[in-house]
């Protein structure tokens, strides 16, 4: 009878710690597959948010860019030309509104819009911007430069003269104002930290106004320089556990980090693993000691882990899908109910590509195919999905190839609600090629219209300059001229055909594309709608206002240049405008510019 016990103890151990064992490796294997999906999460969120932080620096360029575009500089120190160019584009520039200089290639200033309050030109913040452009690349950025208890970073771009580089254009950015630092305000969270910061790890933008200028931590930057790692994980002199997902490469040596404790990183999986880890080792002594209900706490062992292994998705943000090698749900997370409307269960049996948007589901079928073709393969894809309302959201899968792994012996799926980020995304690039004060197609935006329909059919261009439009701004303020430019806008654009293209391409010109039209009777008809709906008195503030149009006409054959019809039409305007008696004055900068 003894031995019979002894027997039995000897077999409950062993049973209950193979058990354990199985439980313990079912709760590692979880756990690690969870760890690697939010951390592809995070990296591709990061690498996301950087990508943006890279084009909208780039943006700040391109301004530049314009700029010289449409100016011609004297480059010569002290110029006056140069500095009313300079300071009228500061002024109209939502991104230099802080100032613009031209130095030479030695790094003097020859003219600068601002008086006062510039970076001293021996401040190390200009170096990065000096050494990308003596490279040879066509935008260099600064680091993050204190005047006054000012922050500014410095955008600077070549001034080619006959292909050589003969000065640069700067123009300097107040930090706080930028509309990186108003993105990155977007991304606050009680949770992380968001820091751009330059290469000495001065932070240029950030979801916490606050720390504008500051540093980051000490123990960060050493990384961040010292290795590439994509998540660091440091210990701040407080002796608080971080961990920091790192993209660098920006533009002028500057990285993007999003900073959290560690402890918030890990979040409830580990917290629960830790928790089962515990409950499977104490219910091993207990199945020791109670060796007669071996059995039953054999069941109980088995419930409580399925239990705890489904608490660990519970409550996650995230909707987490457990796929077969055809595409059929096998497991659905709780989530879906909040983040699809479908009720709990109602997916598990369904394919994953019954919801997929025809459009995708071709893409996504091939996808998959590579998916399940690569062991421990992981991708991360796009594409819209079917609510349980009837409606398509945007959402982010990243699928991780589990079918090798015991545990799972399935494809991970972890998806996300990204439809606020590409609105918003969608908003960016809407924003970079129209005007934001009247909402037309912006210079840029009407150049590609133009080349693209030049490429198929002929089409005319009508520049039109308003006449006595200053006079308002004067008598009545920029308000009262921002108000009639808005007005113009919609009287310009009622006057145009569907397919018609209306461009505001700077201060008071319009452009007029007309696609398709090769008569001049066409084009003179137009002049004249222009003429008669610009005629008709403006409403501004309680004040009857009135200007007119001088409209350059150019039929401009197809396969011709794009420039070459622009400036022909802009000569014809200014032929016209002279020929006014109304209004017979000129620009200076666009007569110097003819000249």
């Amino acid at each position: 009878m003894r031995l019979r016990n002894w027997i039995a103890v000897v077999v409950g151990v062993v049973l209950l710690a193979a058990a354990g064992a199985i439980g313990f490796a079912v709760n590692r294997s979880a756990l690690r597959a969870a760890d690697d999906v939010h951390k592809a999460d995070s990296r591709a969120l990061a690498v996301n948010n950087a990508t943006l932080v890279g084009q909208m620096q780039l943006l700040y360029a391109g301004d530049l860019g314009e700029f010289l575009a449409e100016n011609s500089l004297h480059l010569g120190t002290g110029s006056a030309a140069d500095r009313a160019a300079l300071t009228a584009f500061a002024a109209k520039s939502p991104t230099f509104s802080y100032g613009a200089l031209l130095i030479g290639l030695d790094g003097g200033v020859l003219t600068s819009s601002r008086t006062a309050g510039l970076p001293a030109t021996g401040d190390p913040g200009w170096r990065p911007l000096l050494a990308a452009l003596k490279s040879g690349q066509k935008a260099g950025f600064s680091s993050v430069m204190a005047v006054n208890g000012t922050y500014l970073q410095a955008v600077g771009v070549p001034v080619l003269v006959s292909g050589s580089p003969a000065a640069i254009l700067i123009g300097l950015n107040n930090v706080p104002t930028t509309s990186l630092q108003q993105y990155t305000a977007t991304l606050s969270s009680g949770a992380h930290l968001t820091a751009i910061a330059d290469g000495a790890g001065t932070i240029g933008a950030t979801s916490r106004k606050e720390l504008l200028g500051s540093r980051i931590d000490p123990a960060l930057q050493r990384a961040i320089t010292g290795s590439d790692r994509e998540f660091i994980e440091y210990t701040t002199a407080a002796g608080t556990r971080m961990i920091a997902v790192v993209v660098r490469g920006l533009p002028g040596g500057w990285s993007y980090a999003r900073i959290q404790t560690k402890k918030s990183f890990d979040g409830a999986v580990h917290a629960k693993s830790q928790t089962l880890n515990l409950t499977l080792g104490a219910m091993l002594l207990i199945g020791v000691l109670s060796i007669s209900v071996l059995g039953y706490r054999t069941q109980i062992q088995r419930r409580r882990a399925d239990e705890r292994f489904q608490a660990l998705f519970q409550h996650a943000p995230d909707l987490v899908s457990v796929l077969d090698a055809t595409g059929r749900i096998e497991y659905s997370s709780p989530s879906a109910a909040a983040v699809l409307g479908f009720d709990e269960g109602r997916l598990v049996g369904s394919s994953v590509f019954d919801i997929v948007h025809p459009d995708h589901r071709e893409y996504m079928l091939e996808q998959f195919s590579v998916l399940i073709a690569r062991r421990d393969a992981v991708l991360r894809l796009q594409c819209l999905v079917r609510s349980g309302d009837g409606d398509y959201r945007w959402f982010e899968f990243t699928a991780s190839n589990q079918m090798h792994n015991p545990s799972l012996h399935g494809v991970v799926i972890n998806a996300r609600d990204i439809s606020e980020n590409r609105a918003f995304q969608e908003r960016l690039a809407h924003e970079a090629q129209h005007d934001a004060l009247t909402g037309l197609p912006n210079r840029r935006r009407m150049q590609d219209a133009l080349g693209h329909s030049l490429r198929e059919e002929p089409v005319a261009v009508l520049f039109v300059d308003l006449d006595g439009f200053k006079p308002v701004n004067d008598a009545h303020g920029h308000e009262a001229g921002d108000e009639l430019l808005r007005q113009v806008a919609e009287r310009l654009s009622a006057c145009v055909r569907e397919r018609d293209v209306v461009a505001r391409v700077g201060g008071d010109e319009f452009v007029i594309l007309m696609p398709g039209v090769s008569e001049p009777a066409d084009t003179v008809a137009m002049s004249a709608r222009i003429r008669h709906a610009l005629d008709v008195p403006f409403v501004i503030d309680g004040h009857e206002v009135q200007v007119g149009a001088s409209v350059g006409e150019h039929l401009a054959p197809g396969a011709s240049d794009p420039d070459e019809a622009l400036r022909a039409a802009d000569h014809a305007m200014y032929t016209v405008k002279r020929s006014r008696q109304s209004y017979p004055q000129q620009r200076p900068g666009r007569h110097r510019a003819e000249d």
